[in-house]
């Protein structure tokens, strides 16, 4: 695994979160390993790129639009168009200078990134290892179950789910909302587990303790 795609269900699932605490989590244990971080496209004048910024200074955004809508509806806006080559030569580039990549896409899996394509056929066509993102909420197992098929159906290589919570839940809100034997039998991906709420984030030793103790990583 050199390149590891951080997908999601829909906008607001925690990508960034999640890419952001995985980077830390191998920063503060594997030290070894270069890592590297990239932002598939940005759309919006600030956004998870900027957020980025706050604790690595090493971050490639090929892409980036000023209005803050899909893809191909912010080129269409500003008259420019999705070179793609852009995107796929700043990941080789990455690809070749680190030992594991962390790519965060954007919107869900579902998502367009062009006209043609989604961040699915992104994923399948590149075949990046991908790790879906799922909020806890009321109605996940049913985005869980779709986007799954989704991934199948564009052959992503789904390495698991990992489901976030975006909001204050108890234990009770998880075990109800996605249970993970449930959600594991219905789509046969492992389930790697539940990212808790945090108030705030401070710093990426923190980020990377919780990750160690909440999320399953296999080597």
């Amino acid at each position: 695994m050199n390149t590891l795609l951080i997908a999601s269900t829909d906008t607001d699932a925690g990508k960034t979160i999640i890419t952001t605490a995985l980077r830390a989590y191998y920063q503060q244990y594997f030290p070894k390993v270069k890592t590297g971080l990239m932002k598939l496209l940005q759309t919006g004048i600030e956004g998870d790129a900027e957020f980025y910024q706050r604790f690595f200074d090493d971050v490639i955004t090929p892409l980036r639009f000023d209005t803050p809508v899909a893809p191909p509806i912010a080129a269409a806006l500003e008259n420019r168009s999705i070179d793609l080559s852009i995107i796929w030569q700043n990941l080789l580039q990455l690809q070749k200078t680190c030992d594991l990549v962390f790519v965060e896409g954007l919107g869900g899996l579902g998502s367009p990134i062009t006209n043609e394509l989604t961040i699915a056929d992104i994923a399948g066509t590149w075949r990046l290892d991908t790790i879906l993102v799922v909020p806890v909420k009321l109605g996940s197992i049913a985005q869980t179950v779709a986007n799954v098929a989704l991934a199948r159906h564009h052959k992503v290589k789904l390495k698991g789910i990992i489901f976030n919570c975006v909001n204050a839940c108890s234990e009770e809100d998880i075990n109800k909302w996605t249970p993970k034997e449930l959600v594991e039998s219905l789509t046969q991906v492992p389930v790697l587990g539940y990212f808790p709420y945090l108030e705030t984030i401070d710093n990426l030793s923190d980020l990377a303790l919780i990750t160690s103790r909440h999320i399953s990583i296999s080597q």
